[in-house]
């Protein structure tokens, strides 16, 4: 069981609230992102569920039960940090089992549940090495199957893969979501990547300077983001906006259209001039000028488009793909 709820918790450090009183529930075995920009309060709030940060008012419960004022150790969740925090001197085997070690479990136990985390991270040819031989991504599946071997209620992942380099990030996205298939455990995602929120998540959290905007499914908040700020930070390339009078024509005070739902065509509703092209094989990013309608257009193609700096193009929106705000940025 690893059902969490939120009960109008709110957390302020001095004069400055940085978590508004808000209500959430991450219901059992969901894998949930929280997501942001910098300073929107995502760490801060996962640190407030994981004990160490106290709760300014309001309550949190895990499996019904009230943990508010219960210590981190005693809330049964394992968290994995942005840095390893493994130690340096001693193996594999030895890092993995520490925590099993510190509750005096016996030695036949602590092997046998090492050697299971090792095999579901794939580290049993590593176990008797030190984290100095191994790769970022290893040491990153190290630190996981140290938060394993302790059958946590859920598991808290605070940007864990931020060190790692671009080809490792999304090989351990892969492998973070496959121990979510295979554990069926609850797990909280702390990222600023909403690609990792999209490709990872069941549940995602979009947070604002504490507020939570939105709560979905990575396809209900593509498809239906309840403001214009969630429909900006949600989806890559990230949505076009139409301001003025252009706006006004298509139905609302601001109107967002996604760079795949733009067509380039001859003789389109709108034309522009292809400043950069991105061309990366399966798909080509054109970023479109002198539109009339926002300093840049990004247009996703599929395929490799030959189109040049400086050409002149037709672009046609999906009518059905707009989505409309009112002048306050909520959906219309």
């Amino acid at each position: 069981m690893g059902r969490i709820v939120l009960e109008n918790v709110q957390k302020t450090f001095g004069e400055a609230e940085v978590i508004p009183p808000l209500d959430l529930t991450i219901e059992d075995g969901e894998f949930a992102v929280f997501v942001g920009p910098s300073g929107c309060g995502k760490s801060t709030l996962l640190r407030l569920i994981a004990g160490l940060e106290e709760v300014t008012s309001g309550a949190i419960k895990i499996d019904g039960a009230d943990v508010t004022q219960v210590p981190p150790s005693k809330r049964g969740l394992a968290m994995v940090f942005q840095s390893y925090a493994l130690y340096p001197h001693m193996t594999v085997r030895k890092n993995i089992g520490f925590p099993l070690r510190m509750a005096k479990m016996e030695q036949a136990e602590i092997d046998a549940k090492v050697e299971q985390a090792a095999s579901v991270l794939n580290l049993k040819d590593y176990l008797d090495r030190k984290p100095g031989q191994l790769s970022g991504g290893q040491r990153q599946r190290v630190a996981i199957g140290r938060a394993i071997v302790r059958e946590p209620e859920a598991f808290l992942f605070d940007e864990p893969l931020s060190n790692l380099d671009a080809a490792l990030r999304v090989g351990m996205r892969m492998e973070i979501s496959e121990l979510h298939n295979k554990l069926n455990t609850t797990m909280i995602y702390v990222t600023h990547d909403q690609v990792e929120a999209m490709t990872m998540a069941n549940k995602i959290v979009v947070l604002q300077a504490g507020v939570i905007e939105q709560v979905g499914s990575p396809l209900e908040l593509y498809r239906t983001p309840r403001n214009r700020f969630v429909a900006g930070f949600i989806g890559s390339p990230k949505m076009n906006f139409i301001d003025g009078d252009a706006a006004e024509k298509l139905g609302g005070h601001s109107v967002g259209i996604r760079p795949e739902h733009i067509d380039v065509v001859e003789g389109g509703l709108w034309q522009g001039r292809v400043g950069v092209a991105e061309h990366l094989g399966s798909d080509t990013f054109f970023h479109v000028h002198d539109t009339g309608l926002a300093e840049t257009i990004t247009v996703r193609a599929i395929g490799d488009v030959s189109l040049r700096h400086g050409d002149t193009i037709g672009l046609s929106p999906r009518m059905d793909e707009l989505h409309r705000f009112d002048a306050k940025g909520l959906r219309i």
